[in-house]
């Protein structure tokens, strides 16, 4: 089993020590929990080897709370998906739950969530189908490659490829830059993710405020939370952790971070919090 270079061991211990959280000894956790991570808008923010984020800061504070001490590697998100898959990363997050992912891991919803088709503002008919989206024939859409909202959602995307009509891109800003050149006409994903990701990029940011965000049937509400991975956790260091996840979810830390960074209007439609029942 491969994990990350010593380097970044250490500077995870060192940002756990600069957090108050123990290192030696671990109240909770029997060893550091390994997180690859991806861009992933203001829920996970990378910029060179420093990670930021909602979800860093979640797992960060559960280093005080619970005495987990978690180590983060930037990697691309489809990468993401094969360490988890494959047994190389303790932890998925951020993950919508899907049935594939179930295979791989235990999950905790941390949120409510909706994939969400978002192109720029024009003057085309309203599509609120993915039969509507896929009847429109001339419209090109850029996806994360890696990204999973479900059976609908990889239905849609094996449509598009066999169409011609599908572009795979790394991350949601080299997606936010092929909407503004005019080489794709639509995305579909969380609308938090693609506006953080413009939020933070002067080379795009001119277009958050001419997003069209258009909800499709075939694609609700789902949970999106963290996996933990079946393989490479004990059974007592994934239970400790589930135990800490499932407070913090309660305790609506996740739902409080978007609302730090994001507006109500990019929240809407999006991004709700947990509740007692299920996703509207």
């Amino acid at each position: 089993m491969r994990w990350p270079h010593p380097s970044v061991h250490a500077l995870a211990l060192t940002l756990a020590f600069a957090m108050g959280a123990p290192v030696v000894s671990h109240a909770a956790c029997s060893r550091v929990i390994k997180v690859p991570v991806a861009a992933t808008g203001k829920s996970v923010r990378i910029d060179g080897e420093i990670v930021g984020g909602i979800y860093p800061e979640l797992l960060r504070g559960l280093s005080d709370k619970e005495g987990c001490t978690f180590t983060f590697t930037a990697v691309p998100r489809a990468r993401l998906e094969v360490l988890f898959e494959s047994g190389r990363a303790d932890l998925l997050i951020p993950a919508s739950r899907t049935p594939r992912r179930d295979r791989h891991g235990s999950f905790v919803a941390l949120v409510h969530n909706r994939p969400m088709l978002i192109s720029l503002q024009t003057t085309r008919p309203a599509i609120t189908t993915v039969q509507e989206l896929l009847d429109h024939t001339t419209l090109k859409l850029a996806l994360v490659r890696g990204f999973d909202y479900g059976s609908a959602y990889q239905e849609l995307v094996t449509t598009l490829g066999q169409q011609g009509r599908l572009m795979l891109d790394v991350d949601a800003l080299s997606v936010a830059r092929l909407l503004k050149s005019g080489a794709a006409d639509a995305t579909i994903m969380a609308t938090t993710i693609l506006a953080g990701a413009v939020q933070d990029d002067e080379r795009v940011r001119d277009v958050l405020d001419r997003l069209r965000i258009e909800a499709l049937a075939e694609l609700p509400w789902g949970d999106s939370g963290v996996y933990l991975s079946n393989t490479t956790l004990s059974p007592q260091d994934k239970a400790a952790l589930q135990e800490a996840l499932e407070r913090a979810a309660k305790s609506g830390a996740v739902w409080k971070g978007f609302q730090r960074h994001y507006t109500p209007a990019i929240l809407n439609g999006s991004i709700r919090p947990l509740d007692n029942s299920s996703p509207p």
